[in-house]
């Protein structure tokens, strides 16, 4: 039988005391069980809340010290904006996936999680990762490796945030004037920041003449969903 993955953490003597908070942001009852049994007997791992998405995790409150996320959930969200909300709210991430897709790892690597597990992992190695990233330390596996290495053919355009959510909303399909009126800029403005956000594109070597290509880099940089696969449903 080959050895567990490795997982970097330090000894348990240099963590501090007391029980860590856990989240779970899941849309599989399965997942959520098999998890809710692998830490029902750990003293120092509590499994405090499970929700389907973010916004339902924080909507409890509750202080926690890791949320563990698939990649894939139900409302469409992307792991950056996930991963962002999290960190937004001071919750550490790691990620608990198939890794099916190995983009979608990628975007989360790149938002800055702690680490990226497979489901397929034994259930030693899956505890012992959210072990240590429930005390804040980085979970060393293959795919978390190879996913912090990326695509060398995204390179990061630097879209300030205005930037950001004028391209998801006119890649998402919203005419021009639509745009304008979600953001409250002139439609002449919203014109400009296209241009710019072209400007950039092209200059990163990703260029996008077309609102398709738009669609394109804003799936590629999580700013939209990735599109389903009917036959992955």
């Amino acid at each position: 039988m080959p050895p567990p993955t490795a997982v970097a953490h330090t000894d348990a003597v240099d963590r501090p005391t007391g029980r860590r908070r856990i989240g779970v942001v899941e849309d599989h009852e399965s997942v959520v069980m098999g998890l809710t049994l692998m830490l029902a007997d750990q003293d120092d791992l509590e499994l405090a809340v499970t929700a389907q998405t973010v916004p339902e995790l924080l909507a409890t409150g509750l202080t926690l010290d890791l949320a563990i996320l698939d990649l894939r959930l139900g409302d469409g969200s992307s792991p950056t904006g996930n991963v962002e909300l999290l960190r937004a709210a001071g919750i550490d991430t790691l990620v608990f996936t198939g890794a099916e897709n190995p983009y979608m790892v990628r975007l989360a690597a790149r938002a800055g999680v702690l680490g990226v597990v497979r489901k397929s992992e034994a259930r030693a190695v899956v505890v012992e990762a959210i072990r240590a990233a429930a005390y804040g330390e980085q979970v060393v596996t293959t795919d978390w490796a190879a996913a912090i290495d990326g695509d060398p053919k995204l390179l990061d355009v630097g879209l300030s945030p205005r930037q950001r959510e004028v391209l998801a909303l006119y890649a998402s399909g919203e005419k021009t004037a639509r745009v304008a009126h979600l953001t409250g800029l002139a439609p002449q403005t919203v014109t400009d920041y296209l241009g710019r956000i072209r400007a950039k594109y092209a200059e990163a070597g990703r260029p996008s003449p077309t609102k398709t290509d738009l669609y394109k880099r804003a799936v590629e940089d999580g700013l939209l969903p990735m599109p389903q696969n009917p036959w992955d449903q």
